[in-house]
C-alpha cells in the first residue's frame, strides 16, 4: 500500500507534507502508513484568512442560516462515511466503533442543525436571560446579549476520535459564528483531513471556515488573544503544559480542556445477581472496556460494587469478557480491534503492571500471537484488595481494555471512593431505587460531569454510559479538565462574548431586534392577522376596542366548563379571600374575550395559535368592568420555507388602564396568502 501524503489546509491550499514530516503506522501490524507535517509555520496565513474571510463571512450570517449549513454538512458527510470507515479501521477501530466516531459526529452536526433552528433566534445576536428593569419607571433597562467572537476557535483533538472530536467542537463554533483551526493528533489525522476534504470540496461553508493542521502547530499558540478559543481534547499532562504557555495567560485566551479521566460505575445493593439493573451493570462494564479497545475518554476505569458481591461480580465479568474476540477490526467477526499504536500499547501495559501492586489479578487476557506486531491488547480485570489505601488506581488511566473493580461497604463509602478520581467526565449508577440515586447523584455530583442511570424501566432506550449527547455537557471538573463542550446551546455560547446592555426600550429593541415593554408601537398599519410574516415588524401594535364582563358572562362560562371555584361563584366567599373583592371573572374567561377581540375571522397569513408563554394575572375583574386588549409583535422567527413563528405581546387592560393580564401568544404566520 503506498504511503499516504497528509496535507494541511491552510489560506485556501494544501500543503503537503516535506521532510519533516512524521510517520504514521498502523495500529494493525505496525508498518507505515502515511507522513504528516511540515517545518512551514503557517501561523500568520492561518489566522489572517481565518478572521478576514471565515469569520466575516460567518458573522454576516444570522444563527438559522449557519444551522442551514449544519445541517447540508452532515448530510455531505454521511454520503462519505463509507470513505471515512475504510480508513478509520487503520487506526484499529471495527464497524462498532465508527458508528460511535463517524456516524455520532455526523448526528452531532445535525443536532446542533436543529438546535440552531429550534432553540436560536432567526438573529445575529442572542438574548441571554429576561430584560432586567434598572429604574423605577422602566424607561432604564438591562439585558445580556451574546454575539460571536471575533478571533478563530482552535481545535487541538486526541487521537481516538479523529471525526467525532472535530465535527462536535467544529458544529458549535459554526453555529457561533466562529471559524475553525483543527488540528488533529497525528496517530490518526489521516482520517481527520480525509473529512476535512470532503468538506472543503462541499463549498458548503464559506472559505476560511476551516483549515486544517497536520503536524506542528508552530507558534500559534503565542499569537492568540482574548476574542480566540482554544480547546483541547487529551491528556491531563498536555492540558497542564498548554495552560502554563505564558501567551494564554497573559492574553487571557478562552481555554476549554477535555482530559481524561478516571470514570467510575455503581453497581448499587439492590442490583443482585439474576436482576434486570446486574445484567445492564455487566453488559455496560464489557462493553465500555472494549469498545474502542477501551480508548475512550468516558470509558469505565473503576467499577464499585458492594464488598460482598465482589467476587461474584469478578467471575462474571470474567467469563463476559473472556468471549471476546480480538482481532484485525476489517473482519466482521471482530468484536474489539487494536489501540492506536505500539507505544499507547506499551503505555498500558506498563500501567496495568503498576496496578498489579496494589490489585489482585482476575483477567489478563491476551492477543492472538498472529497481531503480535500490531497494537492488540487484550482485556484486562483487576481486583483492588484494600481500596481505601488504593493510590494507583484513583489517581492514573490506563487508556486502554484495563479496569479495576473497587469493593465499597455502604453507599457513603462507594461516594467517597468515587470521588477519589479527582473528577470525572461521567459517573453511571445501576439502580431500580429512587432512594439510592438522589443519595448518589447528591454526593458525587460536584465531582462528576455527568450521571447516567440505568434500570429496567430505561434499558430499551438509555444511551449508554460512554456516549455524550449534543443536548448535554460534556466534560468535568478537576481532573477531566473542567470544560463543558456541547450542552446544546451552551456549547455555541462558549464561543460568542456575553455582554450587559443597558439603556431606554428603544435603544434595547433595536440592538436585539425585538420589541421589549416600554419602547415604541406602531398602530398605524393594518391588523396584523392580515398581514404576511415579512410585512410584520416587531411593535406593530393592534389595539382593540373594549368589552364589558358581566355577571351572566361570568356564571355562563362556569357552567359550560364546569369550573365552578368558589370564587366565581360565591361572593361572601370570595370577600373571605385577601386576593378577591369579591366574585370575579375567570383567568380564562379574560383569555379566551381577549382571543374574540383580537382575531381577525377570515382565513389570512396567520395559520395556527401554537401557544401561549408567561402567563400572569395582575389584578382581578369583576362584573361590570370593561377590558381591552394591546397586541404587539414582540420577535419573528422563520420555521420552515413556507412560514415563521410569530411572537406576540399581549396585555390585557381595564376600563381604568390597569394592567389586568399579560402574556405572549405564538402563532404560525404564511410567508404568502394561499390563493383559492
Amino acid at each position: 500500500m503506498a504511503i499516504r501524503q497528509v496535507e494541511s489546509f491552510v489560506a485556501g491550499h494544501w500543503h503537503a507534507p516535506d521532510q519533516n514530516a512524521l510517520e504514521i503506522y498502523s495500529a494493525i501490524d505496525g508498518s507505515v502508513i502515511a507522513q504528516a507535517g511540515s517545518g512551514t509555520d503557517h501561523t500568520a496565513n492561518l489566522l489572517e484568512f481565518a478572521k478576514a474571510n471565515g469569520g466575516t463571512a460567518l458573522r454576516n450570517m444570522g444563527f438559522h442560516d449557519r444551522a442551514k449549513l449544519l445541517k447540508a454538512l452532515a448530510m455531505e458527510l454521511n454520503a462519505h462515511k463509507e470513505e471515512l470507515y475504510q480508513l478509520s479501521f487503520l487506526t484499529g477501530a471495527t464497524a462498532k466503533d465508527h458508528l460511535i466516531d463517524i456516524d455520532g459526529g455526523i448526528a452531532t452536526v445535525f443536532g446542533y442543525a436543529s438546535i440552531g433552528r429550534r432553540e436560536l433566534p432567526d438573529s445575529q445576536i442572542y438574548c441571554d436571560g429576561k430584560v432586567e428593569q434598572l429604574s423605577r419607571s422602566g424607561s432604564f433597562l438591562g439585558q445580556h446579549i451574546a454575539a460571536p467572537r471575533r478571533g478563530v476557535a482552535v481545535q487541538i483533538n486526541a487521537f481516538n476520535f479523529p471525526v467525532w472530536g472535530m465535527l462536535e467542537k467544529l458544529a458549535p463554533a459554526i453555529l457561533a459564528g466562529m471559524p475553525v483551526i483543527v488540528k488533529p493528533a497525528t496517530a490518526s489525522c489521516y482520517v481527520t483531513e480525509a473529512a476535512v476534504r470532503f468538506i472543503e470540496a462541499s463549498n458548503i461553508l464559506p472559505p476560511g471556515s476551516i483549515q486544517l493542521v497536520t503536524g506542528s502547530v508552530g507558534n500559534l499558540l503565542d499569537h492568540l488573544d482574548c476574542q480566540d478559543v482554544l480547546s483541547f481534547t487529551g491528556s491531563e499532562q498536555t492540558a497542564h503544559m498548554l495552560r502554563s504557555v505564558p501567551a494564554l495567560i497573559n492574553n487571557s485566551v478562552q481555554f476549554i480542556a477535555e482530559q481524561d479521566s478516571l470514570n467510575a460505575s455503581i453497581l448499587a445493593p439492590d442490583a443482585h445477581h439474576g436482576s434486570a439493573e446486574f445484567d445492564l451493570f455487566i453488559k455496560e462494564v464489557c462493553q465500555e472496556m472494549t469498545v474502542k479497545a477501551g480508548q475512550k475518554c468516558t470509558a469505565i476505569r473503576r467499577i464499585l460494587v458492594p464488598q460482598e458481591r465482589a467476587e461474584e461480580v469478578g467471575t462474571v465479568l470474567k467469563q463476559k469478557l473472556e468471549t471476546i474476540r480480538i482481532g484485525d477490526p476489517r473482519d466482521p467477526n471482530t468484536q474489539m480491534g487494536a489501540l492506536i499504536s505500539t507505544s499507547q500499547k506499551k503505555d498500558v501495559l506498563d500501567k496495568f503492571q503498576q496496578f498489579k501492586s496494589e490489585c489482585d489479578v482476575l483477567l489478563d487476557m491476551q492477543a492472538p500471537k498472529d497481531f503480535a506486531s500490531g497494537a492488540f491488547v487484550g482485556p484486562k480485570l483487576l481486583c483492588a484488595h484494600a481500596p481505601d489505601e488504593a493510590k494507583l488506581v484513583h489517581q492514573h488511566e490506563a487508556f486502554g481494555p484495563v479496569s479495576t473493580i473497587v469493593p465499597y461497604h455502604d453507599l457513603d463509602h462507594a461516594v467517597a471512593l468515587a470521588n477519589r478520581g479527582g473528577g470525572s467526565l461521567v459517573i453511571s449508577l445501576f439502580s431500580n431505587q429512587p432512594d439510592t440515586a438522589a443519595h448518589i447523584a447528591y454526593g458525587v455530583g460536584a465531582y462528576h460531569g455527568r450521571i447516567y442511570i440505568n434500570n429496567r424501566d430505561s434499558a430499551q432506550e438509555a444511551t449508554g454510559h460512554g456516549a455524550p449527547l449534543p443536548h448535554l455537557i460534556h466534560g468535568g471538573p478537576g481532573r477531566a479538565g473542567g470544560s463543558e463542550e456541547m450542552g446544546g446551546l451552551r456549547g455555541v455560547l462558549q464561543y460568542m462574548q456575553r455582554t450587559a446592555i443597558q439603556g431606554t426600550p428603544d435603544m434595547l429593541s433595536a440592538i436585539t431586534g425585538n420589541w421589549i415593554k416600554g419602547a415604541a408601537q406602531d398602530g398605524t398599519a393594518p391588523h396584523p392577522f392580515r398581514r404576511r410574516f415579512d410585512d410584520l415588524t416587531p411593535g406593530d401594535t393592534l389595539h382593540t376596542k373594549e368589552r364589558q364582563i358581566s355577571e351572566e358572562d361570568i356564571e355562563h362560562f362556569a357552567t359550560f366548563t364546569g369550573d365552578t371555584f368558589y370564587a366565581h361563584m360565591d361572593d361572601a366567599a370570595a370577600k373571605r379571600n385577601p386576593f378577591f373583592p369579591g366574585k370575579v371573572a375567570h383567568g380564562y374567561l379574560l383569555l379566551s374575550f381577549a382571543a374574540g377581540l383580537f382575531v381577525d375571522p377570515d382565513e389570512g397569513p396567520v395559520l395556527a395559535n401554537t401557544g401561549l408563554d408567561r402567563l400572569k394575572f395582575s389584578k382581578p375583574v369583576v362584573a361590570g368592568d370593561s377590558i381591552h386588549v394591546a397586541l404587539t409583535v414582540k420577535q419573528k422567527t422563520r420555521r420552515t420555507a413556507e412560514y415563521g413563528e410569530v411572537r406576540w405581546h399581549v396585555q390585557i387592560h381595564n376600563q381604568n388602564t390597569d394592567l389586568v393580564a399579560e402574556y405572549e401568544l405564538l402563532t404560525m404566520n404564511a410567508y404568502a396568502v394561499s390563493q383559492h
